[in-house]
């Protein structure tokens, strides 16, 4: 039986021994190594989760220490509310009873003179108050009389600058017809590129006027006349190849060839939506090719 076993741990030893051979340093180490990288990276987390762990034990100190002071002072304010609702408690009995004490003394004392006073008093007021209700009348009155003077002032100084838009629309149109003659001597000579400061300057003009027409009163007299001189000189000069597009109200964006010279917020707008409120220079292009930038206002959204 002994010698059964002691050939059992015979082969045992022989066959460790063999495995031993096999096994090379080599793959020991790529079989260590992973491990040993994982247990520096536990570690290295253990020891991040330790800091935080402290981090928060601070915090969670500093908390408690807050909240028992908040605590003592919620007890002190308490006690002191307390304390004040008993005094005056004690204030507003004694204050009743004196009060009483007095309702009583001027009931007593009240004669017939006291009452005609108090009618006299009453009757003053009520004359206080027809007066007042007579002089917020007058005063009404003196307001509307005040508006409609202005809207008088309002409609004379329309109706001057209408005059006045009315003569420079006359005065472009002689413009348009040095214009016309300027197109023809270009188309004569192919080479020569006409002059468009003229052009230029009667767009920019017909801007103006058409931005102080949009202020005005429809009923001003004399408007629709000027609206009416206004299109035809724009529709001359497109005959001459000038074009003015509409820019008022369209949606404005940083990839258009204008110039914004400021911006105004509006609350009317969705938040970031940018609309042209006012054309202050406007876009002329010459057979559909831009001769002037547009300087504008835009409006935007917030």
């Amino acid at each position: 039986m002994i010698m059964k076993k002691l050939t059992i741990v015979i082969l045992l030893f022989t066959s460790v021994g063999a495995f031993a051979q096999n096994v090379t340093k080599e793959d020991l180490e790529k079989e260590i190594k992973p491990l040993t990288e994982k247990v520096k990276m536990l570690q290295s987390e253990n020891s991040k989760l330790k800091t935080d762990i402290g981090s928060l034990n601070s915090k969670i100190s500093s908390a408690d220490l807050k909240i028992d002071s908040l605590q003592n002072q919620t007890d002190a304010n308490t006690s002191a509310i307390s304390q004040t609702k008993n005094e005056l408690g004690i204030k507003i009995k004694e204050s009743g009873d004196k009060n009483e004490g007095k309702i009583t003394e001027v009931s007593e004392s009240l004669s017939k003179n006291s009452l005609y006073g108090i009618i006299g008093v009453l009757s003053a007021l009520l004359l206080s108050g027809l007066l007042f209700w007579l002089l917020s009348k007058r005063q009404k009155t003196d307001k509307t009389d005040f508006i409609e003077q202005l809207s008088k002032t309002k409609s004379s100084i329309e109706e001057s600058l209408v005059k006045e838009f009315g003569k420079q629309t006359d005065l472009m149109e002689s413009h348009l017809k040095l214009i016309e003659q300027q197109n023809n001597s270009s188309t004569l000579n192919a080479n020569t590129e006409p002059d468009h400061s003229l052009a230029l300057k009667v767009a920019d003009e017909l801007t103006l006027i058409e931005r102080n027409i949009s202020l005005m009163d429809t009923g001003t007299k004399g408007l629709k006349q000027l609206s009416r001189s206004v299109e035809k000189i724009k529709d001359n000069l497109e005959a001459n190849g000038y074009e003015i597009p509409i820019l008022l109200g369209k949606p404005f964006n940083q990839g258009m060839k204008i110039v914004p010279v400021s911006t105004v917020p509006d609350e009317n707008l969705d938040a970031g939506v940018e609309i042209i409120s006012k054309v202050i220079k406007p876009q002329v292009n010459y057979n559909d090719k831009m001769i002037q930038a547009a300087q504008i206002e835009v409006s935007v959204g917030y």
